[in-house]
């Protein structure tokens, strides 16, 4: 419920609030650096811009690796849609070879099943989580629907090796719901990780600022500059993240392409 009602955030006004805190750190540190500077001496300047440059440092490696994370959960998703349609497309193929009436069953199942899919990514994509679980439901009634008839069958034929065939695509494909389920809705990064990186945002654009205290020089352009660096990044990571995304979208022509053969071969 949490990751729902902040996916409900807009991404401008992620970079809107992340570009006004780290600028408000960077003014409380100026400001607090020039109250120092006349009982501060040049070895505590000094000391301050080691300081900054080690805080930095951390500061890149973690936007990197948090980067890197988002990165890899996004190229997860995408592969994950090519196989659960690879996986749909051959449970497909082997029912049309099972006996009748239940090839053309479960023929339609899968038809509906590739709809369903379809709708409930649409649905995260519009953030209508409600019509989500609607479609996360129904595919799991499809599941138990398409099981039980695929028990049937094996009962009827249990030597059959089209039979085993078709059970074995069939349970890839449910394999693979709960798989992408996962991956794509509730593996998302860390918010401990979220809160370290602006932790250690904060504590950097505190410490530049205070160094331009302490300094008596005000470089607002350069401080401006690497806090819209900074917002530009998260928002990317945001994106990345999140399962409905506005910028960056998970191709689901694998699933389309799958659709569109389905309905060619429907009657």
């Amino acid at each position: 419920m949490m990751l729902q009602t902040m996916d409900q955030i807009p991404l401008w006004a992620v970079f809107m609030i992340t570009t006004l805190i780290l600028f408000t750190a960077a003014e409380i540190g100026f400001y607090f650096g020039k109250w120092q500077k006349r009982r501060s001496k040049d070895e505590e300047k000094g000391q301050t811009g080691t300081t900054l440059g080690a805080a930095l440092g951390m500061l890149a490696f973690m936007l990197a690796f948090t980067f890197g994370m988002a990165g890899s959960i996004n190229e997860a998703r995408k592969g994950l849609v090519l196989e659960e349609a690879n996986a749909i497309g051959t449970a497909y193929l082997r029912a049309q070879i099972l006996s009748e009436p239940s090839s053309s069953k479960i023929k339609g199942f899968l038809h509906e099943y590739v709809d369903v899919r379809l709708k409930g990514v649409q649905a995260v994509q519009l953030k209508d989580f409600e019509q989500m679980k609607q479609a996360i439901a129904r595919s799991e009634e499809l599941h138990n629907e398409l099981w039980a008839l695929s028990v049937s069958l094996a009962k009827e034929n249990p030597r059959s090796i089209f039979v085993g065939l078709f059970v074995e695509s069939l349970n890839e494909v449910i394999d693979l719901h709960s798989i992408r389920l996962t991956k794509a809705l509730r593996n998302r990064i860390p918010k401990s990780i979220i809160i370290t990186l602006y932790f250690v945002a904060i504590l950097s654009m505190t410490l530049m600022g205070y160094q331009a205290g302490l300094s008596g020089i005000r470089t607002l352009v350069a401080r401006f500059a690497l806090i819209l660096a900074f917002a530009s990044v998260m928002l990317l990571i945001t994106e990345l993240d999140r399962p409905g995304k506005t910028m960056i979208k998970v191709s689901q022509q694998a699933m389309i392409d799958l659709q569109a053969s389905m309905n060619k071969t429907k009657h």
